[in-house]
């Protein structure tokens, strides 16, 4: 027994033996009872202190749920968060419909900081100009009368200056029904009150105009959508169901409510149907259709927005370029700083002049633009006017220069978190925002028709007591007058309800004419034709369905509208496409111990080259400056200089290390090629892959990592692959007796990656390394050293390619000529 167990079970007293034996290994203590657990909030009686880190827990989980359930996060149901759904409501209430006068801000704050939503003034009232920007929301939900601000950044007005009302879209799409039993109601925060839980949404708000919060943990950042295409996608489901289970029979844990668990509903059909974002400034979206797929199916992700721009022509060949359209969070005053930056840029702390990057930013920008200004004004709210320097400077090399160092072109975030209906916050995927709301909205029209029929209901029992009493109209009067309780009497004696009893005692004497009665009667008739379609509707999933898609289709010809957001795919404009208005041939020039130099031209003499003591040349590479240099190391690691960059004259260069952040890597290789240009990637351990220039071209000093190498191997000199290559030549350094061997393998078994390890090229020995790897046509040469020592090469013809050709991975054949491999060459 240990210890432990002794302190526990009380040890008996017994006399301490002469000799102390090792110890040995502490059985476990089996029977003693677990330790007990901390004490929690349940632990201590109420009004009783507790713990400081207990208080602390609570207040933060409950500050926490509150930001993400009640302020943060929009709902999938209307796509409002509170505080915009309580602005709704307490305006409507407040009698501020789109057909009525306006009203002060600040008299709709108050209603809503009074009744609904206890928080600062400014909260509230930032939501609501929100609500009413035209160049924020996609379809405003609040119409505005005065200074609302600018996409410029501009500040609002003052509430107590600016009035406003709802808008008819808002009215209509999100507020027509909500007074027909088609959501429930919840009391406000201090119980005197009662304001609605959602609002009856006739269209998925939240994808038309998009939404941007910060909870806590969490974050969402919604782009808006057209709503032409948003109803398509609506449709599209909702028709789908038709003579189906409904949308949510078995929801599972990882969709979240409204998303069948084994649908069988192509997403593909939402996906052309929305085809991406639809930003109320307009501008030009210019991703491709797999990088808006890709967030669309995850929920999260970015798209690259550009500016829309129109070039005008102007007398003796000039022009000039008139942006019109921005991406979304940029504004007018942002864009000419950022001009105003590039020609005239700021020291960097701590130093006296401006860097290289600066100096070379600042001429590649005045060598094409002249003058710029802003000429918006109310027709045209954005029009930046850009005068390139001389008409022979292309308008698409002008507009690189500044969609690479403005925000011109960006990128906007799509973070779909949201509340679903399961009431938890969730990042959910395009289908499924679709999916739950479609199914909110057969939930709120079959509300909205049992609302109506109990309505229904209840009139046609009034109107047919009415029709007794207007039938027996002496009888009733008699009853009434000789009775002391006319109610029950009434009851007793015509057989009514307590309601129909009631009516005909509170009805005037005028409703007794005549022409009452034929009223009566056409009143009754068209009642029971609509409790029939009621009960039609509320009887067949198919039919609500119908009705669903009717209603979509109505609203959408209502407030739809054409697309503003241009979608046409384009390449990423990056600071290195900069050089493209000074394409010149230029020669690179890299020594052993990493100096590197640029020439103009090409045809440089390299006998004429003149190096440091000690050094040599590397690679000597003729390119053009649009092209970019790209550099390898020894751990595989890539990195890329413009040749802007790339000091001049007969010096002897600069170190690379004084450009690029090297972390004590030596350079072996280097690469100056059209970005399109496939290589062929090879490591001493066999393995291999190719791959285009522009995925080794890094964007910061640092570099990326870009090929894996095993441990103690080493990376082989890429080499470049032409377009008529047709095989895949791969050296051994030297085989056990036999010399190296020859492996050429068809070019179409080699995968393209943007980096990684790769995949195995020859079969290798252990200890045996790949000496070189090489793209070739029909001919080449390989290269070494023979028994004796000797440069040695063998020629490899046409006709003695099927003697080494086989499958990629395979041991290859033995060179008979060579002891050991040295390379390959074309």
């Amino acid at each position: 027994m240990n210890d432990e167990q002794d302190d526990f079970f009380g040890a008996p007293e017994v006399p301490e033996p002469a000799v102390i034996p090792e110890p040995g290994p502490v059985e476990p203590v089996r029977d003693a009872p677990p330790p007990p657990a901390p004490p929690t909030l349940a632990d201590f009686a109420e009004g009783e202190g507790i713990p400081l880190h207990l208080f602390a827990e609570r207040a933060y989980l409950t500050y926490a749920m509150s930001t993400v359930l009640d302020r943060a996060l929009p709902f999938v149901e209307d796509g409002q968060k509170p505080v915009q759904r309580r602005i709704l409501y307490a305006m409507r209430e407040l009698g501020n419909r789109s057909d009525a006068p306006f009203k002060k801000s600040a008299r709709i704050v108050g209603d809503v900081i009074g009744k609904f939503h206890p928080h600062g003034d400014s909260a509230v009232y930032e939501a609501a100009v929100r609500m009413a920007q035209d160049f924020t929301l996609r379809y405003p939900l609040i119409e505005g009368q005065g200074n609302f601000g600018s996409r410029d950044g501009d500040s609002p007005a003052a509430m107590r200056y600016t009035e406003v009302r709802l808008s008819k879209f808002a009215e209509d799409i999100l507020l027509s029904e909500i007074e027909r039993g088609t959501v429930d109601f919840r009391e406000n925060y201090d119980g005197t009150l009662k304001e609605p839980a959602l609002l009856p949404a006739r269209l998925p708000v939240l994808l038309l105009n998009g939404v941007s919060g910060i909870a806590v943990g969490m974050a969402t950042e919604m782009s808006p959508h057209n709503l032409k295409e948003v109803s398509a996608a609506c449709i599209a489901v909702i028709e789908q169901g038709m003579g189906h289970s409904p949308l949510t029979p078995n929801p599972s844990p990882s969709e979240g409510r409204g998303e069948r668990q084994a649908s069988s509903f192509d997403d593909e059909i939402i996906y052309q149907a929305i085809p991406g974002p639809d930003f109320p400034g307009g501008a030009q979206i210019i991703s491709g259709v797999d990088d808006i797929r890709k967030a669309y199916e995850t929920g999260r992700g970015s798209i690259r927005v550009r500016a829309r721009w129109t070039v005008e022509p102007l007398a003796r060949g000039q022009y000039r370029v008139a942006i019109t359209q921005l991406p979304p969070n940029t504004s007018t005053a942002k864009v000419l700083s950022e001009i105003e930056d590039l020609i005239n840029p700021k020291l960097k702390t701590g130093k006296k002049s401006l860097s290289p990057e600066q100096q070379t930013l600042k001429g590649a920008v005045l060598a094409v633009l002249d003058t710029f200004r802003d000429d918006s004004d109310a027709a045209h709210p954005v029009r930046i006017l850009l005068e390139p320097k001389s008409r022979t400077v292309d308008a698409d090399d002008l507009m690189n220069v500044l969609l690479a160092n403005t925000s011109l072109e960006g990128n906007v975030a799509i973070n779909m978190t949201m509340i679903g209906r399961d009431g938890k916050p969730q990042q959910k995927r395009l289908p499924q925002v679709v999916r739950e709301w479609c199914d909110f909205r057969l939930v709120v029209i079959e509300r909205r028709l049992r609302h109506r029929m109990n309505e229904v209901e209840r009139r046609l029992h009034i109107l047919e007591g009415r029709m007794i009493a207007f039938l027996r109209i002496e009888e009733v009067i008699k009853v009434i007058r000789e009775s002391d309780e006319p109610k029950k009497d009434l009851m007793a004696h015509f057989d009514l309800s307590e309601m129909q009893a009631e009516d005909i005692l509170e009805i005037r004497l005028r409703q007794l004419a005549r022409l009452e009665g034929f009223r009566i009667e056409k009143e009754l008739n068209e009642l029971k034709l609509e409790r029939d379609g009621l009960n039609h509707l509320l009887g067949s999933e198919s039919a609500r369905r119908e009705l669903a898609i009717a209603e979509i289709r109505k609203d959408t010809d209502k407030y739809g509208d054409a697309r503003r957001t241009l979608m046409e795919a384009s390449e990423k404009v990056t600071a290195g496409r900069m050089e493209a208005v000074a394409d010149e041939p230029v020669t690179v020039i890299l020594s052993k111990n990493g100096f590197i130099r640029c020439r103009t031209g090409h045809g440089v003499d390299r006998a004429a080259l003149t190096w440091k003591d000690g050094d040599g040349e590397l690679a000597v590479l003729e390119t053009r400056s649009i092209w970019p240099v790209v550099l390898l190391d020894a751990t595989g690691r890539s990195y890329s200089v413009r040749t802007s960059e790339l000091p001049g004259g007969k010096g002897d260069g600069v170190p690379v290390t004084s450009l690029l952040d090297l972390s004590g890597s030596k350079v072996l290789a280097m690469l100056c090629a059209p970005p399109e240009t496939r290589v062929l990637m090879s490591s001493s351990s066999g393995v291999g892959f190719m791959a285009r220039i522009a995925d080794m071209v890094a964007r910061v000093r640092a570099g990326k990592a870009f090929m894996t190498l095993d441990e103690g191997s080493e990376l082989l000199t890429p080499t470049i692959v032409l377009p008529d290559a047709k095989y895949i030549a791969a050296l051994s350094a030297a085989s056990f007796g036999t010399g190296p061997r020859l492996l050429v393998f068809p070019i179409e078994e080699m995968k393209e990656l943007a980096g990684g390890k790769g995949v195995i090229l020859l079969a290798l020995a252990e200890g045996e390394k790949l000496a070189a790897a090489r793209a070739v046509k029909d001919q080449f040469t390989v290269y070494g050293h023979t028994r004796g020592g000797k440069d040695a090469e063998q020629a490899i013809a046409s006709r003695d390619i099927p003697l080494y050709l086989h499958r990629r991975a395979r041991r290859g054949q033995p060179l008979s000529k060579l002891k050991t491999g040295r390379g390959i060459r074309n």
